[in-house]
């Protein structure tokens, strides 16, 4: 009897609040000949946000997922696997199964037309001609959901766009990345805590 109260108690400690619970999806695609190019530098963030939350990804339907926890906030990750152009099915599906409003989505996606490096919160706007966030307006039916664009520069020849995005990085950038993914996290501490307006606010003119 006592056992049987001790398991329904936890369970009843680990059923979080939706409004507790945040998903940060990084867009990338997956394959090794995909790994650290500038398409996927939502991936290789959030791999380095898991890695400094002691957390460990592991393959479920749609993508693969971790989760860790900020403040009693639960913060879902997701690196989806149905590809970049696909990414709002796993979106759908991991809100829809972690019962997450929409408030509590972050992106996290690569942008062309911001200096390699920059950070900018927006809670709407247009796909930028971006297939992934394409799939996400398309799919959850509003582009009203934050995303936090991560300049990769524009450092390429006419017609190069293509071989760019899917580019390696350089040593130097794979450096400078690295460092901000840093302010990365700060950003994501920020936007489950303070909120989106507030966290714009602190980080966008940094």
């Amino acid at each position: 009897m006592f056992g049987l109260f001790k398991l329904f108690s936890k369970k009843k400690k680990d059923n979080i609040p939706s409004e507790m619970k945040y998903l940060v999806v990084g867009l990338g695609n997956i394959g090794d000949e995909y790994a650290q190019t500038r398409h996927n530098v939502g991936f290789e963030v959030l791999e380095a946000i898991a890695k400094n939350n002691e957390a460990q990804f592991k393959d479920e339907r749609y993508g693969a997922v971790t989760t860790y926890k900020f403040k009693s906030r639960q913060i879902v990750l997701l690196k989806p696997n149905t590809y970049v152009n696909l990414s709002g099915r796993a979106i759908n599906y991991w809100m829809q199964k972690e019962k997450i409003p929409l408030s509590n989505v972050l992106v996290v996606v690569d942008d062309l037309a911001l200096p390699f490096g920059s950070l900018r919160l927006k809670t709407k706007g247009g796909d930028a001609g971006h297939n992934g966030l394409k799939s996400i307006q398309s799919t959850l039916g509003t582009a009203s959901y934050s995303r936090l664009r991560f300049g990769i520069g524009n450092k390429f020849s006419k017609g190069r766009q293509v071989d760019f995005v899917l580019g390696k990085w350089s040593d130097e950038e794979w450096s400078g990345l690295l460092e901000r993914v840093k302010v990365v996290e700060d950003i994501v501490k920020a936007f489950v805590t303070i909120g989106a307006a507030r966290t714009m606010s602190q980080y966008n003119n940094k």
